[in-house]
């Protein structure tokens, strides 16, 4: 991989420690991947920051940087916070002071979009939370790679990311062709249908036909969840993402989506209620209108749930909901808004033994957990729920 003289410089340590450490991981992660240079991003989101992922090793490296004096070069925000018991948040609270030192806007959200980390059109960034990932790359046209937590830190450093994989117009391209003959009644029928493509088609590049979303929340869900099944980064979507008019070629495999495929992913996580005990509607963080609209649900269905529900949402979001009322109502039926913070990346199996949720990406790691797991869309669990 081509550095420039100042590039040498800095991987030989004459712009200091933490500036070397930081170089050190993107040449690899360049050498690796056969990059032909560094580029230049315009913002960085970080995964890594919940304890129960990163734990005591993961603090260790953030310490490091830190007492070494690193600090970000480019807007940088993080991915979700856990919650959990004293000793839990006691480390929770230590990793988000050490990315402070270090000039990271802690905002904890895996959706920066909806606050200031909003890339344009062909933007270079070094995002890391695979649902943003997916979103930036196919609703916004920016471009970045499933970074992880630390090449993704790396990059905030520097200022750089290797210019390899979807950074590039020829990785962009659709690789398969996915034929939607399946009517799409609803958010969780898209979340649905976005699980099933991640599992069935892994990390290809799918141009998907017959789509028309009511809402760019269903293509969230939908991209969400085909992340978290498969290692997909990029899709278009024929009509509706920026990139499709230049995506296809005529010699790509074509494969169809039925309507029995979306029933089955339903049925997968269909749990009866009497194994759940608590309902989540924010997996990526709630925009306002999902917040909104589980706010009149609630004063719909006119009495208090009898299990807690909870909406994770980023701190800007929940702030809207605070001064429109929508926090109150849900407050008032027994459920609560969740500002930067992630169930799934908190110890929840010590709290729960079932999950209900609107939510393909949750029900995915839920499962995983060992929690029984209901999959529905918001009005059906609000209206069902105990």
């Amino acid at each position: 991989m081509h550095l420039t003289r100042e590039e040498e410089l800095i991987l030989a340590g004459e712009y200091g420690y933490a500036l070397q450490k930081a170089m050190e991981i993107l040449v690899a992660l360049g050498d690796i991947y056969g990059a032909d240079r560094l580029i230049p991003i315009k913002s960085a989101q970080i995964a890594g920051v919940s304890y129960k992922n990163i734990g005591d090793a993961g603090v260790e490296f953030l310490r490091d940087f830190a007492e070494a004096g690193a600090r970000v070069s480019v807007y940088t925000t993080l991915n979700p916070a856990g919650v959990g018991d004293d000793a839990f948040m006691e480390k929770q609270r230590e990793v988000l002071e050490l990315y402070r030192r270090m000039g990271v806007e802690v905002t904890s959200t895996c959706t920066p979009y909806y606050g200031a980390n909003l890339p344009k059109f062909g933007d270079h960034i070094a995002w890391s939370e695979s649902s943003a990932v997916i979103f930036a790359n196919s609703i916004l046209g920016a471009r970045t790679n499933r970074e992880g937590g630390p090449s993704s830190l790396a990059s905030a450093i520097v200022g750089k990311t290797p210019n390899y994989g979807l950074h590039l117009d020829e990785n962009r391209k659709a690789t398969v062709v996915v034929e939607v003959d399946a009517p799409l009644r609803g958010f969780v029928d898209y979340a649905a249908l976005g699980y099933h493509l991640g599992r069935t088609l892994g990390n290809d590049v799918p141009y998907i036909r017959g789509l028309k979303p009511e809402l760019t929340e269903y293509l969230k869900e939908m991209g969400a969840s085909m992340a978290a099944s498969g290692s997909i980064a990029l899709y278009h979507v024929e009509g509706e993402t920026p990139e499709y008019g230049s995506a296809i070629t005529d010699k790509l495999e074509r494969v169809t989506v039925e309507e029995s495929d979306i029933r089955a992913v339903r049925e997968a996580f269909s749990d009866d209620w009497s194994g759940i005990d608590v309902i989540l509607v924010g997996c990526p963080h709630a925009s306002l209108l999902e917040i909104k609209e589980v706010a009149e649900l609630l004063r719909m269905r006119g009495r208090p749930l009898r299990i807690p529900l909870f909406i994770t949402a980023s701190r800007a979001v929940k702030a809207l909901a605070d001064a429109l009322g929508y926090s109150e109502v849900i407050e008032r039926y027994n459920g609560r808004i969740l500002p930067d913070s992630c169930l799934v990346v908190s110890p929840v199996k010590e709290w729960y033994s079932g999950v209900a949720t609107n939510s393909g990406k949750s029900a995915f790691y839920f499962r995983s957990f060992g929690l029984n797991v209901r999959l529905d869309d918001v009005e059906n669990l609000i209206k069902e729920a105990p």
